[in-house]
């Protein structure tokens, strides 16, 4: 079992990184094929953002997962998942300041003072960065303790990042509530276990 778990591990992770590759590929693949619809570049931009609103819920699982199913190796995962998550919230903004804005500074940053949900996704984007600048290995270590107390920005950034859908969602606020759902749960359980504890 000791010898089996690390190769299992590896083979899920790469199987996952695969995965979460997938997306990406989808939106590369649709925009060359014209084949996302009559506003492919709004396509683009909220797809990419679901998906990193997705991933980011699914690394703030790794922990609970960890504990309701006692496999550590789940831990390994949630690094990759939160560089996942970041990528896609790079690729989401780039969109957004290219497909949507054509780098016209000015009026990104009219944009940033103007809409709302504009103003809290570029913070979540802002407070995300250095989490993924010091996901390293070396960085752990030289951070120490001050690492752990950074990263559990990673809950203020999830409940930014639901906040900015939701304003975002104009009619239609089904998906949006479903995120706010999972993640209330996911808060939930972290109080629980912190105050139990």
């Amino acid at each position: 079992m000791k010898i089996a778990e690390p190769y299992f591990t590896r083979v899920f992770k790469t199987l996952l990184f695969v995965l979460l590759l997938l997306p990406a590929l989808y939106y590369g693949w649709g925009i060359w094929q014209d084949q996302l619809g009559a506003n492919p570049l709004e396509a683009v931009i909220r797809g990419l953002g679901d998906w990193a609103l997705r991933i980011l819920l699914l690394t703030l699982v790794m922990s609970p997962l960890r504990r309701m199913i006692n496999w550590a190796q789940a831990l390994r995962l949630r690094r990759m998942l939160g560089l996942y998550a970041y990528f896609y919230v790079v690729l989401h903004l780039l969109g957004y300041l290219w497909f949507d804005q054509f780098f016209d500074w000015e009026e990104i940053w009219f944009d940033i003072l103007e809409r709302p949900f504009i103003t809290i996704g570029m913070a979540a984007f802002v407070l995300l960065t250095p989490l993924a600048l010091t996901s390293t290995k070396g960085m752990i270590r030289r951070l120490g303790k001050n690492w752990k107390r950074l990263h559990s920005l990673v809950y203020l950034i999830a409940i930014l990042a639901v906040i900015h859908f939701w304003w975002m969602v104009k009619l239609d606020v089904t998906e949006p509530a479903i995120y706010s759902a999972i993640l209330a749960i996911l808060l939930s359980e972290r109080l629980y276990q912190k105050f139990s504890s």
